[in-house]
């Protein structure tokens, strides 16, 4: 019996290191943090006392009070020799770079990178966001979370603005160089080099006894997918989640549905408001299944909740960055950590039964009647570009519901649908009218596209005679 045991445990090992792309690494302690107040301070303990090198690959860093206050830090280390390397997304970042937040670093000798600015090839691809939020200091330590540089997290006592809930773990340990290993593969995508030799995981002595997978995604791979898929389908007793930015695909809510008909106590922590508009009410259209199926839905009180958390039977854990969207699953670079530790485990259960408790939970009858709350006008504010972004995924949700028939429509569809169809009839009427409009429009893209195809063909012509 123990070998028959044994050998189903060297299976699930080998389905979740083929499903995460990731080998399981032992040998590490792995500390969990809640909020900035908690991450910050560790951040900056862990710059402050760097001695040879910081990594830092982060979507946003504003440029407020926060934002400046780790440019700075990381502009002091850089001044005193250590080498201080930071990559950004162009687009989380926005035009936070082009006022100068990061001078302070260069002109200390650091070196900043952009992450996959636009350009004309390929035509599209600058679309895909680098979405990690890492931070590895000497090779000894790596902070991976789903917090950003920003306000936001940190709030506004003096304006009654909580900060947001947040989580991310400090590691320490052998896995610490799959997190710099990370860094150098986006530091490399963003045109950069690192000269010194890359640590392996034997390098580095152990730290505690905890076992986990660190997860690097890119593009396309869908490894936090497939672990998620996989994990789901494996939980015997409970599967928690907090998420932010949650719009489920097909097959993982029917992975949900199937474990909560399976009686698997599976709840949802999601937010009550958003500071991308469109999110929330894109999520509540997915209630209705999962609700009948008896998965059990709650929404956070707070100002917004940020987390991309999961802990399943008090045994298996992820944090990182990645949200339960195609986004993130698909078409994003992001970092996220899975622990496989009983005692991890019961924190982050700890941590999401303390959740509940300011979360308002949804039930069948009555969750059609919710509507958003209010979010503050500054919260309404933060980054518009992203809003768009995101209302737009939203829209085309509803739109192929509307189209195929593939779910009811909720009567908080009605704007979307009614503005994509008054648009669409405008086209219409627009182009019957003055068909120029729609030959243009086509002389637009395909010149845009040939441009784009003429320039790829350039490089390779150009780098194979090089």
């Amino acid at each position: 019996m123990p070998r028959n045991l044994g050998h189903i445990r060297t299976l699930a090992d080998q389905a979740l290191s083929r499903a995460a792309g990731a080998p399981l690494i032992g040998g590490n302690r792995v500390k969990l943090l809640r909020d900035a107040a908690e991450n910050y301070p560790a951040w900056a303990r862990a710059i402050i006392d760097a001695r040879q090198s910081i990594h830092v690959e982060m979507y946003i860093i504003h440029r407020d009070e926060v934002g400046r206050r780790f440019v700075e830090l990381l502009a002091t280390r850089a001044r005193a020799g250590v080498k201080v390397r930071l990559v950004y997304d162009w687009f989380g970042c926005g035009f936070a770079p082009l006022f100068g937040l990061f001078k302070p670093i260069i002109q200390a000798g650091g070196e900043v990178r952009v992450f996959n600015r636009p350009s004309l090839a390929p035509i599209v691809g600058w679309a895909r966001r680098n979405h990690r939020k890492l931070i590895a200091v000497d090779g000894r330590l790596a902070y991976i979370s789903g917090l950003c540089i920003g306000r936001e997290w940190q709030g506004q006592p003096d304006r009654n603005i909580a900060p947001w809930r947040d989580t991310g773990v400090e590691i320490a340990g052998p896995a610490v160089a799959e997190a710099e290993e990370a860094f150098a593969e986006s530091w490399r995508l963003a045109g950069g080099t690192i000269d010194e030799p890359a640590v392996t995981p034997d390098q580095i002595a152990p730290a505690g006894q905890t076992n986990l997978r660190l997860i690097a995604t890119s593009p396309y791979a869908g490894n936090v997918l497939k672990l998620d898929l996989l994990v789901t389908a494996m939980a015997r007793r409970t599967l928690w989640i907090t998420d932010a930015y949650f719009i489920g695909h097909g097959l993982y809510l029917e992975a949900l549905r199937s474990a909560a008909r399976d009686k698997v106590d599976v709840r949802l922590l999601l937010p009550q408001g958003s500071d991308i508009g469109w999110t929330v009410p894109l999520s509540r259209t997915l209630y209705r299944s999962l609700l009948e199926a008896g998965v059990r839905i709650f929404e956070w009180n707070g100002t917004m909740v940020h987390a991309k958390t999961a802990v399943a039977d008090r045994m298996w854990a992820r944090v990182g960055s990645s949200n339960l969207n195609i986004t993130s699953w698909l078409g994003n670079w992001e970092l996220d950590v899975a622990v496989e530790d009983a005692t991890f485990g019961e924190q982050m259960a700890a941590q999401f039964e303390q959740d509940l408790k300011q979360s308002t939970e949804i039930v069948l009858h009555q969750w059609r009647r919710r509507t958003p709350q209010p979010v503050h006008a500054t919260v309404r504010a933060q980054r518009s570009a992203r809003r768009v972004v995101r209302t737009v995924t939203g829209v085309g949700r509803s739109l192929g519901a509307a189209v195929t028939g593939s779910r009811p429509l909720d009567d908080f569809e009605i704007g979307p649908l009614a503005a994509v169809g008054v648009f669409l009839s405008a086209v219409a009427l627009g182009v019957f009218w003055v068909p120029e409009v729609l030959a243009w429009s086509v002389a637009i893209v395909a010149g845009w596209t040939g441009v784009g195809f003429l320039y790829e063909a350039f490089n390779l012509w150009w780098a194979r005679r090089r």
